[in-house]
């Protein structure tokens, strides 16, 4: 696992576990998201490097701040998942590999 439902929550400062499934399923998307930008599964590390743990840490923040789709954000493309993604990008550059 990439990171953990209880390191989400640490890193969100989530002390309930109410919302326990929506995060659990924002990691899934994190993951996915991540694997797109780097063009290959994260199972073919052997270890989780830290930048990618960072990646999908900052993505599930992402979706769990922006997760109600307001006003802001779907007007203002500096706050959208559009600049979420391309940070990710940036961080993930290394790993990146040229094609599928």
């Amino acid at each position: 696992m990439v990171v953990t439902l209880e390191e989400v929550k640490l890193y969100l400062r989530i002390d309930g576990d109410e919302e326990d499934t929506l995060i659990t399923n924002f990691i899934s998307t994190a993951v996915e998201i991540c694997e797109d930008i780097l063009r290959y599964p994260l199972s073919e590390f052997e270890e989780i490097p830290a930048v990618v743990r960072q990646a999908v840490l900052y993505c599930v923040a992402n979706l769990y701040e922006k997760r109600e789709g307001t006003h802001y954000y779907l007007k203002n493309e500096g706050g959208g998942m559009a600049e979420t993604v391309n940070v990710m990008k940036l961080i993930l550059a290394n790993l990146r590999r040229e094609s599928w």
